[in-house]
C-alpha cells in the first residue's frame, strides 16, 4: 500500500515482520567529492547550504578519504572518481539506491544532479559486474531523489517517503514500486526541509532518529513512535541544525553520523542510543557538510 493516511499506514505497518531483508546493506559505495563547490541550482531549495566562500574542496577530499577508511573498518566501501561538472555528486544516495539484485537511479530536480545519472561507470559496475537489473526512473518527468526523499526501513520494507520540491506524489509512487516496498506514507516536510533524511533516520529497522520539527504533520511523528516504540528517538533543535538526523546503519550496532553531529548529542539522546543498542561512531566532515548535506547523504548502499 501507499498512502497519505497515517492511521491505514499504521494499520499495516504494524502488522509486518521485520523480515522483508536485510536490516543493513552488505556494501557501501561513496563519489569522490571532485570539483566540489557551491551549485546554485541546489543552493535555491537547500538552506543547509553555507554560502560559495565556506566551500574548502581540499578539506572536504581529505574528510571524504577518511570517511572511506572508517566505513571500511565495518564493511566493504567502494569510491568511485568525481567530476567537475558534478559538484554535488559526493551525495550519491539520491541518484543511485538498490534493492536486492536491482539499481534504481532516480530523477533528481535540478539540472546539475541530472548529469550524475548517466555515470556509464556507475550504471556499468552494477550491470556487468554485480549483474543487478536497472529500474531507470531518471527520464521520467518527476523527481524522486530516492533514498533522500524516502527513507527505508529495510527490514520490514516500508518507506517514510517525504514530498518537497524534490519528489512528488508520482514520483514517490514510482521509487515504492522500484524498490518493491510492502508499505509508504507519503507527508509533506515542514517548509524549508528539502529532504526526509536530514529530519529522520530508520536505523536497522529498531530504531529511528526523528527531527519533528521537520515535518508538517504531527501525526506522521506520532506514527513513528507507534512503529519504533521507545527507541523512536526525538532530536532537539541543536541536534537536528548539527546533522544528527542525518545518521545511518551500516551494522547491526552502530549508529554513523558526523563529528558534528556527535558532539551535540545530548545526554538524553545518547542514553536512548544505547539502549536501542547503538554506539555512536563518527568522522570529522565540516567542510562537506557546506554541501548542505552530511554522512549519510555520502553514502550509497549495496544490498
Amino acid at each position: 500500500m501507499i498512502t497519505r493516511d497515517p492511521s491505514a499506514f499504521l494499520a499495516v505497518a504494524r502488522t509486518l515482520a521485520p523480515d522483508f531483508g536485510p536490516a543493513v546493506a552488505r556494501a557501501a559505495f561513496l563519489v569522490a567529492p571532485d570539483g566540489f563547490r557551491m551549485a546554485e541550482q541546489s543552493a535555491s531549495d537547500n538552506r543547509y547550504m553555507a554560502a560559495a566562500a565556506a566551500f574548502d574542496p581540499v578539506r572536504a577530499s581529505q574528510q571524504h578519504r577518511t570517511l572511506q577508511r572508517a566505513l571500511s573498518t565495518e564493511l566493504p566501501t567502494v569510491c568511485f572518481a568525481g567530476d567537475e561538472a558534478t559538484p554535488d555528486a559526493l551525495f550519491p544516495n539520491n541518484v543511485f539506491a538498490t534493492a536486492p539484485g536491482r539499481l534504481v537511479i532516480g530523477r533528481m530536480r535540478h539540472p546539475v544532479r541530472q548529469r550524475e545519472a548517466g555515470r556509464s561507470d556507475i550504471r556499468g559496475f552494477f550491470r556487468d559486474v554485480l549483474g543487478y537489473a536497472q529500474v531507470d526512473l531518471s527520464t521520467q518527468p518527476h523527481p524522486c531523489e530516492l533514498t533522500g526523499a524516502m527513507v527505508i526501513d529495510r527490514a520490514r520494507g516500508i518507506g517514510w517517503c517525504g514530498l518537497s520540491e524534490r519528489c512528488d506524489e508520482a514520483g514517490a509512487g514510482l521509487m515504492h514500486a522500484a524498490f518493491g516496498l510492502r508499505a509508504t506514507l507519503l507527508f509533506d516536510l515542514a517548509p524549508g526541509e528539502y529532504h526526509t533524511n536530514v529530519v529522520l533516520a530508520v536505523l536497522a529497522g529498531r530504531a529511528a532518529l526523528v527531527c519533528a520539527d521537520g515535518f508538517a504533520n504531527p501525526a506522521v511523528v506520532a506514527t513513528l513512535a507507534a512503529i519504533y516504540g521507545p527507541h523512536a528517538i526525538v532530536l532537539s533543535p541543536a541536534e537536528q541544525a548539527a546533522f544528527a538526523g542525518n545518521a545511518i546503519a551500516l551494522s547491526g550496532g552502530s549508529a554513523w553520523m558526523s563529528a558534528t553531529a556527535d558532539r551535540a548529542l545530548g545526554g538524553d539522546t545518547r542514553a536512548a542510543l544505547a539502549a536501542a543498542g547503538f554506539v555512536v561512531r563518527s568522522v570529522e566532515l565540516d567542510a562537506i557538510e557546506a554541501g548542505g548535506g552530511s554522512l549519510r547523504c555520502c553514502v550509497g548502499e549495496l544490498f
